[in-house]
C-alpha cells in the first residue's frame, strides 16, 4: 500500500501523523504529551486525534 493511500481522508499531512507515531513509540510518551510538543510547533492538535 502506498503512503497516499494509508494517510486517505486523514486531516494533518502523513509526516505530521509518522511523526508523532515515532516518537510515541521511541521515547514513550503520552498522547497528552505529544499534543504539547506539536503546539511548541504550532499545530493545534487534540491529544484524542493523536490516538486514533
Amino acid at each position: 500500500m502506498s503512503m497516499s493511500l494509508a494517510f486517505k481522508s486523514r486531516h494533518f499531512a502523513s509526516d505530521i501523523i509518522l511523526l508523532c507515531m515515532r516518537w510515541y513509540c521511541r521515547y514513550a510518551l503520552s498522547y497528552r504529551d505529544l499534543e504539547e510538543m506539536m503546539a511548541e510547533l504550532g499545530l493545534s492538535v487534540d491529544h484524542t486525534t493523536i490516538y486514533r
